[in-house]
């Protein structure tokens, strides 16, 4: 009898005598939550966000398309970045006026290549403003889940109002669950037995979020 096995003939062990329910699972846990917290414009759901985005620790930017590209070059000049890691469907324009070389994510890409690139700049699949998440899914914007995950230091675009919602269940709605998804609420940060917090442990240390308007 294998591990499996034995534990399965426990637990049926232990179920014997409970009564078979007379509803299905999906039908008997009750889900009336509410699909928002508060009746809000779409200016304010925008503000809710930066405003989360920012308790995250994560550092919140606003632009027009104008002023776009001009700033993804401060950001990379300021942070330093010789390279960065641009997406294959990244709207060329928001590199248009950035200096650093650009580095497309390839399958025979090794994680210590990654690891030597600055920086990435990305799209985003929706930002939650009620818990301050940005969510990825790989669309062309966004690129493969790694690329978001090595470098140190992340810029995410966000176009608003378009892609912000106000809770969880308003952008589950809009994801598909078969893609690749990225949750992201602030840098990365972990914290040991003792809440020392260390950053960049998952991913970037320093997460930029663009509010493109």
């Amino acid at each position: 009898m294998s591990s499996r096995e034995r534990i399965l003939g426990r637990v049926r062990r232990a179920l014997a005598d409970v009564p078979a329910a007379d509803r299905p699972y999906e039908e008997a846990v009750p889900r009336n939550y509410l699909r928002e917290h508060g009746d809000r414009t779409a200016e304010q759901t925008v503000e809710l966000l930066a405003e989360n985005l920012a308790d995250y620790r994560a550092i919140v930017h606003r632009a027009d398309g104008e002023e776009l590209p001009l700033l993804v070059m401060r950001l990379l000049a300021a942070r330093g970045s010789e390279e960065v890691l641009v997406p294959p469907g990244l709207p060329p324009e928001w590199m248009s006026a950035a200096d650093p070389v650009r580095i497309h994510d390839r399958a025979v890409s090794t994680p210590q290549r990654l690891d030597r690139v600055g920086s990435v700049v990305t799209g985003c699949a929706v930002a939650i403003a009620e818990t301050g998440t940005i969510v990825l899914d790989g669309s062309p914007d966004q690129g493969r889940r790694r690329i978001s995950l090595i470098p140190d230091h992340h810029i995410c675009v966000v176009r608003v109002p378009d892609q912000v919602v106000a809770s969880v269940p308003q952008a589950l709605e809009r994801l598909d669950p078969t893609r690749p998804l990225t949750w992201i609420s602030g840098p990365s940060a972990t914290s040991d037995i003792e809440l020392d917090r260390v950053e960049g442990v998952h991913g970037p240390r320093t997460l930029e979020v663009v509010l493109l308007g």
